[in-house]
């Protein structure tokens, strides 16, 4: 896991128009390369905003956008390389995980589910997190209402869990 530079800003694009990602995102529309830089230019700036990539032996494999708020509260969205290997989102996971709680001792992490994203709302049960809650009818695409799935995960949740993963793995 490592801080996202503007080097890395059109592979993110890429990743994030491709079809099979913005399918899941809660704008679905493609960003033109000139909007993304800008974003990446403010985004970047935000002391409380962390833009990660995740790498798998020296090759970008995928994005986190993580919000810390004040009280130790932190807000996480994420994609992978449409095209990375089987096992690479768990990975992920496990990392940025260890970066919220270990690196920036975070209290709490939480994100947001669409409802028909059911592999995102495995994968967050998988990582630990609970489900919190449901917010019914909450997103409109521009032709129906999905529900959103909210999870969370508290630091000692992850400290109780943690001997799952392997540490080797962690930087």
């Amino acid at each position: 896991m490592r801080i996202m530079t503007k080097q890395d800003a059109q592979q993110v694009l890429a990743w994030r128009n491709h079809p099979d990602v913005r399918l899941f995102m809660f704008s679905r529309d493609e960003i033109a390369l000139e909007d993304h830089l800008d974003w990446f230019e403010n985004a970047s700036q935000e002391a409380k905003r962390h833009l990660l990539i995740f790498e798998q032996g020296g090759v970008s494999r995928g994005f986190v956008n993580l919000l810390v708020s004040t009280g130790g509260i932190a807000e996480w969205g994420f994609y992978t390389d449409p095209f990375a290997p089987k096992g690479t989102g768990k990975a992920l996971g496990e990392q940025l995980l260890f970066y919220t709680f270990s690196k920036l001792n975070v209290h709490k992490i939480f994100g947001q589910v669409l409802a028909y994203n059911e592999r995102s709302r495995a994968f967050h049960l998988r990582l630990g997190f609970q489900q919190e809650g449901i917010l019914r009818n909450h997103y409109f695409d521009g032709k129906q209402y999905f529900d959103i799935y909210s999870f969370g995960l508290l630091a000692s949740e992850w400290l109780k869990n943690r001997e799952q993963f392997d540490e080797a793995t962690f930087y």
